[in-house]
């Protein structure tokens, strides 16, 4: 038996180890300065963000690292914000332009859940306009609740960290976690661009055991094409050149980089398929339990015509690979949650071919609603979804009549039978005592566990985004006959 610790998710000398997501995303920065390390490159690295779940026990598990991060030259710095988190990693990046950085470059992590991206959207233009160092590159790890369990909203931050060119990776298990990180900080470097890391919670707060022996993996650094100057950050250039360099060159360049780096590829089934499903991240698995739920195991999706696709790169798509994919099917069908970002790129990039698939998901060819882009998408609704569309091509689906039988409840709702009672404040909490108002007055709440005061014993309703709180009694108070409320922080 091996002798296994705890203490082995951060020993850089195991090749197999026991991670949570969270753990995950410090080991691959004790990792990547491992790996410069090894190329003789004297490097440091920086993390820093704002706590916020589904990434609330990142800070918990740097502080557990500590020692290690310290020894790596590792700085982990909370912020006070998120946007000054961003304003901070991109300082980082300029630390050697000037000819007075102390290393030979700085890696970095930015991390926050949904609304955090959201309120750093102009830091994350302006930083990623600017590019990284060469020998730095950031990564962002993004947060996201699809299901609002610990927000306000139901959150996606894919659209936003797209509206700043961006490119996105999305792990669908914590060896992916870990790997992408690598991956992520290479192309972060190659192409000049800050990369997204989507950690959803059903995938960061996950664990299971990862292969971490360095050599596992070694990013290819293909050759890509670059204005006068490179791709890299610069000491100085104007916004229409940051532009032009963005868009004529770096999104292409993340692209090229996936491709060297088979971030999409098939996994099951083999060319001449006819029928072909497409998912990323946490829509991955759920694909591959639908199929099961059917009674389809992965052996035998080339005897009946099925073909999968992994995307680890949903935005820009590298479409290379996509085109042999798709080659030949007759029926494409893109399997992801809430709004439809590999679904529509792929419309886009296929539309003037001159053969091209019936190309669903979010609706069918009908026009009718297929995978909602509402709440979350689990295994028995893509079951659901795609058992008749498989009917439809003569492919035995054993076990759709039994799915089509379940009763589900609505969306977002608990069978009436399991719903006891609703959340509470846990035993102890300050919040059980703080938010109890004088009569006669009321509050609002806020992003919080005070939220949870809404449908409590206590006259509290209404509430506010992150960081606005007491913002809305000062439009409302001069058109009110009330003269006071209280609001929760």
């Amino acid at each position: 038996m091996k002798d296994a610790r705890l203490a082995d998710r951060f020993d850089l000398t195991k090749s197999h180890v026991l991670l949570s997501g969270t753990q995950a995303l410090v080991r691959l920065l004790l990792e990547q300065q491992a790996r410069d390390a090894a190329r003789g490159l004297e490097t440091a690295g920086l993390v820093t963000g704002y706590r916020g779940s589904p990434l609330g026990a990142l800070d918990f598990q740097l502080q557990i690292a500590q020692p290690q991060l310290e020894a790596a030259r590792i700085l982990f710095q909370p912020a006070l914000n998120e946007e000054l988190a961003v304003t901070a990693l991109w300082g980082s990046q300029m630390a050697g332009l000037h000819g007075e950085g102390k290393y030979d470059g700085v890696f970095g992590l930015w991390y926050g859940k949904g609304p955090g991206v959201d309120r750093s959207g102009d830091a994350f233009r302006h930083a990623n306009m600017a590019g990284t160092d060469r020998r730095g590159g950031v990564l962002i790890a993004m947060g996201d609740d699809h299901t609002g369990e610990s927000s306000t909203t139901l959150h996606q931050s894919d659209p936003a960290l797209i509206d700043a060119f961006v490119p996105i990776l999305a792990p669908s298990s914590v060896q992916d976690i870990l790997d992408f990180g690598i991956l992520g900080l290479a192309m972060s470097r190659l192409t000049g661009n800050w990369v997204g890391l989507k950690c959803v919670k059903e995938t960061v707060e996950s664990s299971s055991t990862a292969m971490t022996a360095l050599e596992r993996l070694q990013p290819v650094l293909p050759e890509v094409d670059s204005p006068d100057g490179g791709l890299n950050i610069r000491v100085w250039d104007t916004p229409v050149e940051r532009e032009a360099r963005l868009i004529d060159f770096r999104r292409e360049a993340a692209q090229v980089f996936a491709a060297a780096n088979a971030l999409g590829r098939r996994v099951h089934g083999s060319p001449g398929a006819r029928i072909g499903f497409v998912a990323a991240g946490k829509s991955w698995p759920d694909l591959l339990e639908a199929l099961a739920l059917l009674g389809l195991q992965s052996s035998e999706h080339e005897r009946f015509g099925i073909t999968t696709y992994k995307v680890g790169m949903t935005w820009p798509l590298e479409l290379e690979s996509l085109q042999h994919f798709v080659k030949d099917l007759d029926t494409v069908i893109v399997i992801e949650e809430k709004r439809k970002i590999i679904e529509t790129q792929m419309k886009e990039a296929f539309y003037n071919a001159d053969r091209r698939p019936v190309i669903i998901g979010h609706k069918d060819a009908a026009g009718r609603v297929l995978l909602t882009e509402k709440y979350e998408l689990n295994p028995t609704q893509i079951a659901r979804a795609i058992g008749p569309k498989l009917r439809q091509f003569g492919i035995p689906v054993p076990g759709l009549d039994r799915i089509i039988s379940l009763v589900e409840a609505p969306e977002g709702e608990m069978p009436p039978d399991l719903l006891n009672r609703v959340p509470y404040f846990c035993a102890g909490c300050p919040h059980n005592s703080s938010t109890v108002i004088p009569d006669g007055s009321r509050a609002y709440a806020g992003i919080g566990c005070h939220y949870m005061v809404q449908w409590m014993d206590r006259d509290t309703l209404g509430f506010t985004h992150m960081g606005g709180e007491g913002g809305s009694w000062v439009g409302e108070a001069p058109f009110s006959n009330r003269g006071h409320i209280y609001q929760n922080v």
